[in-house]
């Protein structure tokens, strides 16, 4: 099982995010960008020096996509994801361009938020979403690449069946232990019966339920909130999962690491003992 976190590309910092990364003696983390200028052979060139100099691995490249995105029950469902006709072509290009740049630089998961995929299958906007993340697997598998969705806006009877809809072999899950419950869609370690063999990597995260219609819960320190971690790498270490786990903290400053290094603590303290 390989620890590890969460790193925005941002060409000026990047090198002292990887240090510290290093020195908070993490080995691993997943790669993230919503600007697909940045995906450059210059940048991919800069990136794979840097990972090589401080020995470190790139789990996955998280890929934002242009456009509105608003996190909320209410608008979040017009501006996240591919869902959105409007947005639908533009992002399925930023996803592609986002993948060759992560080819370049040897990842092989591309991580996205789809966004709330309908959970009725007979609405008129599941076929045309799932021809459109069918579009970006096929070519994901030319790269021998795999496409993960996160969990969150969704439930995982509905991330499952598009997975069946869309009929690919390159379909992955990042399980985000937080969002389940955050978006009020399910527990994380009940979901794992649901879709467990598809899970490639995973966002230890924790939070609460949501407390009303429009907005979503509230995200906590890891062993705050309501996901059972225990449990959940009991399930995980029960399916054969044994690969990489990536803290996320979705706020900022010195609270942010001290959070991430507690987090760091706390799953050791329990993965050490399921898979000792």
């Amino acid at each position: 099982m390989k620890i590890g976190t969460f790193i925005y590309f941002d060409r000026d910092s990047f090198e002292k995010k990887i240090c510290d990364l290093k020195e908070a003696g993490f080995n691993s983390f997943q790669l993230s960008s919503w600007n697909p200028n940045v995906f450059t052979d210059e940048n991919a060139e800069f990136i794979k020096a840097t990972v090589e100099k401080y020995e470190v691995e790139i789990s996955a490249f998280w890929c934002g996509w242009q456009g509105p995105s608003v996190w909320d029950f209410y608008d979040g469902q017009l501006t996240l994801g591919l869902v959105p006709p409007e947005y639908r072509q533009m992002r399925i290009e930023n996803l592609i361009a986002g993948a060759d740049f992560a080819k370049k630089i040897g990842v092989t998961d591309i991580i996205t938020h789809m966004g709330f995929i309908p959970e009725n299958p007979n609405d008129p906007n599941f076929a045309p979403l799932c021809v459109a993340i069918r579009t970006v697997a096929n070519h994901l598998k030319e790269n021998g690449q795999y496409l993960l969705f996160e969990t969150g806006q969704e439930t995982p009877v509905t991330m499952l069946r598009c997975f069946e809809k869309v009929g690919t072999d390159n379909l992955g899950v990042n399980l985000d232990t937080a969002n389940l419950i955050l978006y009020g869609k399910a527990n994380p370690v009940d979901a794992l019966d649901v879709f467990g063999k598809y899970v490639r990597n995973l966002h230890a995260k924790d939070g609460k339920y949501p407390t009303n219609g429009h907005d979503l819960g509230e995200e906590t320190r890891i062993g705050d909130g309501k996901v059972d971690f225990k449990a959940l790498f009991e399930k995980l270490h029960e399916i054969g999962y044994d690969s990489y786990v990536t803290i996320e903290r979705e706020i900022s400053g010195d609270k942010q690491l001290e959070d991430i290094l507690y987090a760091k603590k706390y799953l050791e303290d329990i993965i050490s003992k399921i898979y000792s």
